[in-house]
């Protein structure tokens, strides 16, 4: 199925929103609870499914609702149509924590990337969203995202949210060495595998986590500078005191100075 051919604008700095214009008839498909405003004329229904395939049937949706379940992800995605406007309308749509909005013309990459579980955030009606299960026992475990992340295809434009800045960087038979939790998204041919953080000293007490990912190959991949899970464990740490972080602060400095 052909996707619907939409026109956006982003808003904002560090809290980024997406406005999509929608022609009479054309939909996108958002993730449940990301939609900030829309003009009068745009219809909205939560469904099973994100509608790519329409004679997929009840079974189809039951399956497409699993595999969503079965990443993290709500069952539902929610349809917003212009379907009273007598000429274009919008919707608008933004995430739940500071961040940047990566818009990708999926037809430039392949037709399909992959991205982690919580990156999509909607797309023009068309796009298919599936499962990818990461390859290696190491990688699911100890790759800050767990074994599934999700495939998104189609020849339309997605739009993906991570936080902190972005950064998307052409691998031309390469290697490159990120945080765990930094990956946005990745073309599929590029490979993706964990390794040791260094030594024992530096796993434990150089504050980069114990183990790092490795992109390498030929293809795009996108970092973010500021994981969730990254922002969330510092605002935890804050709250039930300083000394949480300045304790491996020392930690790391009595190491240091060894």
């Amino acid at each position: 199925m052909q996707s619907h051919e939409v026109d956006y604008q982003i808003f904002g700095g560090d809290m980024q929103f997406v406005e999509v214009e929608l022609d009479p008839g054309e939909v996108v498909v958002g993730e449940a609870g990301t939609m900030m405003f829309m003009e009068d004329g745009i219809t909205f229904e939560s469904v099973m499914g994100d509608g790519s395939e329409p004679d997929a049937g009840l079974w189809g949706k039951l399956k497409s609702a699993g595999k969503r379940a079965l990443s993290g992800e709500g069952l539902f995605l929610t349809h917003f149509t212009n379907s009273g406007a007598p000429g274009k309308a919008k919707a608008a749509f933004a995430a739940g924590y500071p961040g940047k909005i990566i818009p990708v013309d999926l037809a430039q990459y392949g037709g399909e990337i992959i991205a982690q579980r919580d990156a999509f955030l909607c797309a023009a009606m068309g796009t298919k969203l599936d499962i990818a299960f990461q390859r290696g026992i190491g990688t699911g475990i100890f790759g800050g995202e767990g074994f599934i992340l999700q495939r998104i295809s189609g020849d339309g434009m997605a739009f993906l949210h991570a936080g902190g800045s972005i950064q998307a960087i052409q691998l031309n038979n390469q290697t490159v060495r990120l945080d765990t939790g930094c990956l946005v998204a990745m073309q599929p041919s590029l490979q993706y595998s964990i390794e040791r953080a260094g030594n024992l000293k530096s796993m434990f007490f150089g504050g980069e986590g114990l183990f790092l990912a490795t992109v390498s190959g030929t293809g795009w991949v996108w970092l973010q500078s500021l994981p969730f899970s990254r922002l969330a464990s510092r605002v935890l740490a804050n709250a039930v005191g300083p000394q949480a972080d300045d304790s491996r602060g020392m930690l790391s400095g009595m190491f240091e100075r060894s």
